[in-house]
């Protein structure tokens, strides 16, 4: 393996700093180094890099095209360790940190609410929870547990169903302009909004009451139920979402289910884990509170 060209911290602090002033007395004195370190730091990442950074002209400096590029780059790295570090110090020494994959929807309407509590029954467990549309965080090892939507088969993964679903349309009260739909078709001349992960919705939902549309496809697409339903509520059309995603607005009156029918989605939504963390005590922790709310639910 051929050797890392990995300059010293000390090296791109100093760059940073000079780059920021243009100067690198000025970045000494913010430094508290002297201006000839500073100097011999920047001379030496200079070597290694086979790239002037700086054109010394009149004893000011100024970034070559070489320097403003890797400048970007450094902003980058210190700001990464930065946030790293600041990371590390919010966790006390017992903090287990347990990573945590859901998609977007699922994670804010459903996920986040029933974590009510959990901090403090297990004060210990840090979650850093992340948006992730499809379970592969899990074969990555960039998550210890994952929430998806699917049918509840991964390889390697201890697959858990949580509960299943229906999909109704909702819109705003005033698309309708006080009007009731008579029938399915009616919806079908209202803008349809997509779902990139479930392409095929409007069409089997028109298709269980035997309607052929050719707008069923058509309309604008959103990548996730949150965006269509800010949309709906916005009155740019009608959304066909899972019910339990839309309890609150329906409840208020925000929006409305313009035509009641209700179709059960094909898949379920799972919690899963690798199958070698079934007994990982801060997994199981999350997993057996899962378990209990959907109990409180019931």
């Amino acid at each position: 393996m051929s050797k890392r060209l990995v300059p010293s911290m000390a090296a791109l602090q100093c760059f940073e700093a000079a780059a920021r002033h243009l100067s690198f007395t000025r970045a000494a004195e913010e430094l508290h180094l002297t201006q000839s370190a500073v100097s011999k730091q920047v001379a030496q990442l200079e070597d290694m890099l086979r790239h002037h950074l700086f054109l010394r002209i009149r004893r000011r400096l100024q970034l070559t095209p070489a320097g403003a590029l890797y400048l970007a780059e450094v902003n980058k790295i210190l700001t990464q360790v930065d946030m790293s570090s600041r990371y590390i110090l919010s966790y006390g020494e017992q903090t287990e940190v347990l990573k945590v994959a859901t998609q977007p929807s699922f994670g804010v309407r459903w996920l986040i609410p029933h974590l009510k509590g959990f901090g403090k029954r297990y004060p210990n467990i840090h979650l850093d929870i992340r948006n992730e549309m499809e379970p592969f965080a899990l074969l990555q090892a960039t998550a210890d547990v994952v929430f998806f939507y699917g049918q509840g088969t991964w390889p390697g993964a201890a697959c858990i169903e949580l509960f299943r679903e229906e999909v109704v349309p909702v819109c705003a009260p005033e698309l309708l302009q006080g009007r009731a739909l008579q029938s399915a078709s009616e919806v079908a001349e209202l803008v349809l909004m997509q779902s990139t992960s479930r392409p095929e919705a409007w069409h089997e939902w028109f298709l269980e009451q035997g309607l052929h549309t050719a707008n069923s496809y058509h309309g604008p697409r959103f990548d996730t139920f949150y965006m269509a339903l800010s949309a709906a509520e916005a009155g740019c059309g009608v959304a066909l979402v899972p019910r339990y995603l839309v309890a609150r607005e329906l409840a208020d009156g925000s929006l409305i289910v313009p035509w009641d029918h209700a179709m059960r989605s094909s898949g379920a939504h799972y919690v899963a884990f690798a199958e070698h963390a079934a007994e990982v005590p801060k997994v199981r922790a999350l997993v057996d509170w899962v378990g209990h709310q959907l109990q409180t639910d019931g």
